[in-house]
């Protein structure tokens, strides 16, 4: 009997060495879990991860829909509404358009959006001719002029219409073109590209015509 009474003592002591391990590998186990979890939500929502994702959304916005960048992607303003096209972000050239046979001579003045963001133009450019004899404004043909959007990187253009010299005079001499942009007050000086007269007339009122923009059609 005494021989079982020590066996069982003997297990007992064993049985309590066994559960405290399991406790102590269980303490082990619970310290060691937040110490992981911990490390695996720093990369998903930590300052580290978290702080590179709001930057990147801020350079991204600063980019694509933020501020200045915003208007030379989409063309509007703050309001929303696409902006007039400005003197600055055209780039004005203009041609002899002038057809044989016709009566008149024709000069097609392009302009071409180099801003950046669209842009929206309608209207007469204000034309005007420098002479030997002075300067000389052009006359609108009275034609509706529609509303036009323009991409960054497309064109429209007006004409102008002159009488051809045909007296066998010298006329009136031509030297520089001026071209002012609708609504806009900044001016283009360029080479006249047409005849280099016109004739000389006492009628009143200007010889030169100009129509709306739009009137010599629209390139891309």
């Amino acid at each position: 009997m005494r021989v079982h009474k020590l066996t069982f003592a003997a297990l007992a002591i064993a049985a309590g060495l066994s559960l405290t391990a399991c406790q102590n590998d269980d303490d082990g186990t619970g310290q060691s879990t937040p110490s992981s979890a911990s490390s695996t939500s720093s990369p998903g929502g930590g300052s580290g991860s978290g702080g590179s994702d709001q930057g990147g959304g801020k350079d991204s916005a600063g980019k694509s829909s933020g501020g200045k960048s915003t208007a030379a992607g989409t063309g509007s303003n703050e309001n929303g509404k696409v902006a007039k096209c400005r003197t600055d972000g055209l780039e004005i050239t203009a041609k002899d358009n002038t057809i044989d046979g016709d009566p008149d001579g024709t000069v097609a003045v392009q302009l071409k959006n180099r801003g950046g963001r669209n842009c929206t133009i309608s209207g007469y450019a204000g034309v005007d001719l420098k002479t030997n004899a002075g300067s000389l404004s052009a006359k609108r043909t009275g034609e509706q002029a529609p509303t036009t959007v323009l991409k960054n990187g497309q064109s429209t253009a007006f004409s102008i219409n002159y009488p051809i010299n045909k007296s066998g005079g010298s006329g009136v001499r031509i030297t520089t073109l001026l071209v002012t942009p609708p609504n806009e007050t900044k001016t283009v000086t360029l080479r006249w590209p047409g005849a280099a007269t016109l004739p000389v007339t006492d009628s009143a009122g200007s010889p030169v015509k100009v129509g709306p923009i739009g009137s010599a059609g629209q390139g891309g």
